[in-house]
């Protein structure tokens, strides 16, 4: 059994470059390939991160804006490049963001993200350009269960992107392939002008994860 306990070259790669975890290395294999943050720095943009510590891709997405930006209250309005907001049951690192998640344009709520109570509070920080989720549940090392519990947490996240995603914005999920992976696929497709599956390099190579990628929502 592979010991994902014991850091590797990915793992020592991000705390060098400043961030908690290797998981922003596949982020950026995504948008390098897709642009999905393209549109940073040209117009208010915001952003909602699903399952979002330990806080890798907040704080790409958040230094891809220039530092957070300056956007005038929290509720993502004025005239700042971003504005994002993020969820996650655990709380976040603060090894590494030097006051990004102080800013202004930052808004984190330690909750569960599939709660009504919590949808709530999202939504209204909403409609968003991009919804981004690395959110994985916990493993229980039987693959069957793993990837059914994978599957509802994913079909969550594509229930925000129908709901709270603006028409033309992207969506970027992690899934574990198998079980109905393929159909949750199809829906994506229903959805978005371009769906499809993408591995990143820096996804261990014994890993079932995958991530689903969702272009261009339709109106």
């Amino acid at each position: 059994m592979p010991d994902y306990k014991k850091p590797d070259h990915w793992t020592q790669k991000a705390r060098s470059e400043g961030y908690p975890a290797r998981s922003v290395y596949k982020l950026m294999e995504i948008d390098k390939k897709f642009s999905i943050l393209a549109p940073l720095g040209k117009k208010p943009f915001k952003v909602l991160d699903i399952g979002a510590a330990p806080g890798s891709w907040s704080l790409y997405v958040l230094r891809g804006s220039g530092g957070g930006g300056s956007s005038s209250g929290n509720n993502g309005s004025g005239n700042g490049k971003i504005f994002l907001t993020a969820v996650d049951l655990s709380p976040l690192s603060r090894e590494f963001d030097k006051g990004l998640f102080d800013s202004e344009n930052f808004f984190f709520i330690q909750a569960d993200a599939t709660t009504e109570q919590t949808k709530k509070i999202i939504f209204d920080k909403g409609p968003f350009s991009l919804i981004l989720s690395d959110a994985a549940p916990a493993t229980t090392g039987n693959r069957t269960v793993d990837t059914a519990r994978s599957l509802q947490l994913c079909e969550e996240v594509v229930d925000y992107a129908e709901k709270v995603l603006a028409p033309g914005g992207n969506l970027v999920f992690k899934v574990f392939q198998g079980g109905d992976s393929a159909e949750l696929l199809k829906r994506m497709k229903q959805i978005f002008k371009t769906a499809k599956s993408f591995k990143p390099e820096a996804c261990r190579g014994e890993s079932v994860e995958t991530y689903y990628v969702g272009l261009g929502k339709k109106c």
